[in-house]
């Protein structure tokens, strides 16, 4: 049997390294021989998280562009030579027999480079609305794997398959884990619990919003699981108490899906395919600071099927206490809320990207 290799590429935030991980682990079981090799950007997350999921990372001194004038623009023409350079550098070494990239600063130099060198790529986009670097690379690449319909205007047709995004296998079956979640998380099971995620890295705004509100929130029997993100953690661990549980990083999400009875999330890709399995009653606070407003996007693709609620950020002050005391009352919104997100879940979308991968190699 021949002896595969793979480089994957994903990074920035866990939205891109996690599937790129959720990959990496399904090939590994269909070819326990395989080698594997992460690239990321040298100075994020990935370069953390791949080693402690068990595989080798290399970095690129690459980063986005900035939305105003500075030094870091000015330098990202001679990182992405440098990138580049390097890529071409490790593809030589490495010898893939493909290429995958789940999106993130370091994808982009690494699959034009494969791309150059005839090597096959496939694109795992998790998005409703692709990042500039995905349209780019999508001309080249062999498959464009897609979370969503309609993409046809950013990526050729015929190239794309609808796969759904990877997630972790161990949110397929959260109902049976509930008891096992309350004592672990030591909650009160005659409380509701309400989940607040703000993404991996943490939000802001919904920090703020449930450092105003928590006190409403508490005086309603309601327990807060809240994740505000590494980012913020020394801010708003002071606000930890016996209904309040402050994180900055959750390890064990299938616990917490488990627990919750109502979730407050950003709508990050990977956070919405995920909630799509969970499948609890969801409000969505998109945040308005990415790129191309994808995460509104994100949401509403959920919304229009009556699978969620939705708040903009600009909305929070005047409706966040309205809209989830309705919510929490309301037996009937929450339960057709939970019926709706689920008819739209994908559980076996990094199957489905792996066949696709082992199509190419094959």
């Amino acid at each position: 049997m021949k002896h595969y290799k793979f480089i994957l590429s994903g990074g920035g935030t866990g939205g891109h390294i996690y599937p790129a991980i959720a990959i990496a682990n399904e090939l590994k079981l269909r070819f326990p021989d395989a080698e594997f090799l992460f690239v990321g950007a040298q100075d994020k997350m990935e370069m953390q998280k791949v080693p402690q999921a068990g595989y080798p990372i290399k970095g690129l001194w690459i980063s986005g562009l900035q939305r105003k004038l500075t030094l870091q623009n000015a330098m990202f023409p001679f990182k992405l030579i440098n990138s580049l350079w390097k890529s071409r550098k490790i593809i030589k070494e490495f010898k893939p027999d493909v290429v995958i990239g789940t999106g993130g600063f370091a994808s982009g130099p690494l699959l034009q480079m494969a791309n150059s060198m005839n090597i096959p790529t496939v694109i795992q986009e998790q998005n409703s609305f692709p990042g500039i670097t995905n349209k780019l690379l999508s001309k080249k690449a062999n498959a464009i794997c897609v979370a969503y319909n309609n993409l046809e205007r950013f990526f050729p047709a015929d190239k794309m398959i609808l796969t759904g995004n990877p997630v972790r296998q161990d949110l397929i079956d959260i109902d049976s884990k509930r008891d096992e979640a309350i004592k672990y998380l030591g909650l009160d099971a005659s409380k509701k619990t309400l989940l607040v995620l703000g993404g991996s890295l943490g939000s802001r705004r919904i920090n703020q919003l449930i450092e105003k509100e928590r006190g409403k929130i508490t005086a309603q029997n309601v327990q807060v699981i809240w994740q505000c993100g590494k980012l913020y953690f020394e801010e708003y661990k002071k606000y930890q108490t016996e209904n309040v549980q402050v994180f900055a990083f959750i390890e064990r999400m299938d616990l917490v899906y488990a627990a919750a009875d109502v979730i407050v999330s950003r709508a990050g890709a990977s956070s919405v395919s995920e909630l799509c399995i969970v499948g609890k009653p969801v409000v969505f606070i998109p945040s308005p600071n990415v790129s191309e407003d994808h995460q509104t996007k994100n949401a509403k693709a959920i919304v229009d099927k009556k699978g969620a609620l939705l708040l903009k950020e600009s909305e929070l002050d005047a409706e966040f206490s309205l809209v989830f005391e309705a919510l929490l009352k309301d037996k009937g919104k929450q339960l057709q809320l939970s019926e709706n997100i689920k008819q739209l879940a994908m559980p076996d979308a990094t199957k489905v990207i792996a066949d696709e991968i082992v199509k190419l190699i094959k």
